[in-house]
């Protein structure tokens, strides 16, 4: 049976091979970002072998590679490269670690000393007893002797005679590598590592009155890495792939503007799908720096149609499975608020129609001195073409409903039971609106409407809908009584 260990070798090796697979050959650093905090880093290695075993120091890795995912070849295909031993350290040149390798020795520290009323420079030395560096800790209070006593502090600047032979400046891979011939050329070396993510923001802008709107798309990539990429070809990688965690104790474009175009141009963003995710190509390289948030806009669709809907439903929360003949059970609902969502189809015909990664979704309307107004947001998932999006923007001020249980009865003997209710709604707005109350028939799975006052959809086998309009300053009440049998 494979390890876990085995398997998350084959895992890395299959994503880094994917992701390579879509670049095709190099000169230049290459990145694929998933939106699960993690890469896949492609990057050239300038070798010079001799026939056999030679010692190599890589050290343009990130912070957070995973050592055992990395993958190294030449791209020509002219080199057999086998890495005989793989040495990870990343424990790069601080103070603190600097001090560690000197204790037990004397050194030299800078501190400045009042003289005559003037800052002089002197020398003081100290032995240093303890250090104070953890590996991957808290660190301890140092302990320095000097002139025979012993101090918690340093007694100033640590100066130091070198770096000493242990140290890396920077996370570094030390390989032994075995090749079949000598030769000098640009090896290719590829891994995963940790400290990417990317994830989509839309805004969504709609005018004073009206239900059509324009929807302006942006990704948001974060680099913690560790390291800088220079003029790197970046990829992003839309899916739910399946990674294992640390253990812890030609897409579509088209009717769509992309960049504010003028005279078509080339689109910043490109979209295809792969295998059974979809891969999003940035076409300019760009300079992704540690620490760096950056932001590409990729999608600007103008003129959809996305409807407001209002939607009361008194007994959102309740939940019962199985018989249920308790007479009190949802007979009345504090609940007041009518929500309110936006509504529109991910479709060509609606001026989109392309593939959307999950993110973060805001709703701006412009008031009557056309100034954009924040008024929610909310979070979509992945979504296909031609699939309806359905997202809650809030509560409504003015619209008000309310549901009361008006009638009850049950009789065990026949297997029968009825209920009415009785759903006010109230519209202080100054135009008519449309409400949809959604009631939930939740008692048993067997019912039918004996009486209702206003037509209903059924949704799904235990959910019905009312659409109501009601009109300016006006009271509407549904009423309805269902009979449940067993």
């Amino acid at each position: 049976m494979p390890t876990i260990e085995s398997f998350m070798k084959t895992l890395t090796s299959v994503l880094f091979l994917g992701a390579a697979a879509t670049f095709g050959t190099f000169a230049q650093p290459a990145l694929t970002i998933y939106n699960q905090d993690f890469a896949v880093v492609r990057d050239s290695v300038p070798l010079d072998l001799q026939s056999g075993v030679n010692t190599v120091r890589y050290a343009n890795a990130t912070a957070r590679v995973e050592p055992d995912s990395v993958i190294l070849r030449d791209p020509a295909g002219k080199h057999s490269l086998q890495i005989l031993e793989q040495n990870y350290r990343n424990d790069p040149v601080s103070q603190p670690l600097l001090l560690s390798l000197f204790e037990g020795k004397t050194i030299d520290f800078e501190s400045l000393r009042l003289k005559d009323n003037t800052q002089v420079r002197e020398l003081v030395p100290g032995k240093i007893l303890r250090s104070g560096y953890v590996p991957g800790g808290n660190p301890e209070q140092p302990i320095i002797e000097v002139n025979g006593k012993l101090q918690f502090s340093l007694p100033g600047q640590p100066l130091f005679p070198d770096l000493g032979d242990d140290t890396v400046l920077k996370p570094t891979l030390n390989w032994l590598l075995q090749s079949d011939k000598p030769g000098k050329f640009d090896a290719e070396v590829g891994y995963v590592t940790g400290g990417f993510t990317w994830e989509a923001d839309y805004n969504l802008v709609s005018p004073e009155k009206g239900d059509n709107v324009d929807l302006v798309g942006w990704i948001t990539m974060n680099n913690q890495s560790g390291k800088t990429f220079e003029n790197a070809r970046i990829k992003l990688m839309a899916g739910d792939v399946n990674k294992i965690q640390p253990m812890m104790t030609q897409g579509y474009f088209a009717k769509t503007r992309l960049m504010g175009m003028m005279a078509e141009p080339a689109p910043a963003v490109t979209e295809k799908a792969f295998d059974e995710f979809h891969l999003y190509n940035i076409a300019r390289a760009t300079t992704l720096h540690d620490r760096e948030t950056k932001q590409v806009e990729f999608v600007h669709a103008e003129n959809l149609f996305a409807p407001t809907i209002y939607v009361y439903d008194g007994v959102e929360n309740f939940r019962y499975y199985g018989l249920n003949n308790d007479p009190n059970f949802g007979a009345r609902s504090e609940n007041k608020k009518v929500v309110v969502m936006r509504e529109f189809v991910n479709a060509e015909s609606n001026h989109l129609g392309i593939v959307l990664p999950k993110g973060k979704l805001r709703f701006y309307r412009r008031d009557t001195d056309g100034q954009l107004q924040f008024v929610g947001e909310n979070e979509i998932d992945h979504t296909p073409r031609n699939e309806t999006i359905r997202v809650t923007t809030g509560n409504s001020f003015d619209l008000v409903g309310e549901r009361r249980q008006t009638n009850f009865h049950v009789d065990t003997g026949d297997k029968w039971m009825d209920e009415t209710f009785e759903i006010k709604l109230r519209n202080r707005k100054k135009e008519p609106v449309e409400i949809r109350v959604v009631e939930h028939l939740y008692r048993w799975s067997n019912w039918d409407l004996k009486q209702k006052s206003d037509e209903f959809k059924k949704t799904d086998a235990q959910t019905i809908e009312f659409r109501v309009p009601v009109k300016p300053d006006e009271e509407r009440t549904v009423t309805y009584t269902v009979h449940y049998s067993w």
